[in-house]
């Protein structure tokens, strides 16, 4: 499928209706939410949510979501966009990935790291809406389709689960790597003088 295509045609769709809706974003760091937030901001409120259980240093955890909120309060955005903090929460994703720990990068045991990660954004966007007075339709995405490193395919899947048994919730499809992306991203990282991790945040990426 192409992903970039989808959206488009739900950006137009929403453009022609004049609709500005609630966009749940997970986000995994700064560098690749920058893009993304530049690009979605013009069409969507959003509400970020961080949710990386797979950060196991606590420092590089802290040094990631101190840096999205600066990129937040810095980045010029059409339209608001809020930063929701999860739970830190390294024993969900120790769990989750059990005997999976010598599984190569991109493997099973980053298909688990993400439906960990998307299902628990998916709550936390739940129990939100739950509170809103307008309880209008509205979408999820991640951010993680920007890496070149992250297969869109398995990630549109999931949000597609993720999101099944919630009809107010609409999975908003991404490869955001697209249309230079992800190169737009890594300028404004260096604009911004965003620091970038060179790894995606669990131990055992960092195992050679």
């Amino acid at each position: 499928m192409n992903y970039q295509r989808e959206l488009d045609n739900i950006i137009s769709t929403l453009e022609k209706n004049g609709e500005v809706p609630r966009l749940f974003l997970h986000s995994c760091c700064a560098p690749c939410s920058s893009y993304v937030l530049e690009y979605l901001s013009q069409y969507f409120n959003i509400t970020v949510i961080y949710y990386n259980p797979n950060i196991t240093n606590s420092e590089e955890y802290s040094k990631r979501i101190s840096e999205l909120r600066r990129l937040i309060a810095e980045l010029p955005l059409k339209h608001p966009v809020t930063l929701i903090e999860g739970d830190y929460e390294p024993q969900c994703f120790f769990q989750a990935v059990k005997g999976l720990e010598k599984e190569s990068e991109g493997g099973a045991r980053c298909a688990k790291c993400f439906r960990l990660r998307l299902e628990k954004t998916a709550e936390i966007a739940e129990s939100i809406w739950k509170r809103q007075k307008d309880q209008t339709k509205c979408f999820l995405s991640t951010t993680l389709t920007i890496s070149p490193l992250k297969n869109a395919d398995l990630l549109n899947d999931i949000l597609l689960e993720v999101t099944e048994d919630k009809p107010w919730l609409l999975p908003l499809p991404s490869d955001f790597k697209k249309r230079e992306g992800y190169k737009r991203s890594i300028e404004l990282s260096r604009l911004y003088s965003l620091y970038r991790q060179n790894y995606c945040g669990c131990i055992y990426s960092q195992i050679k």
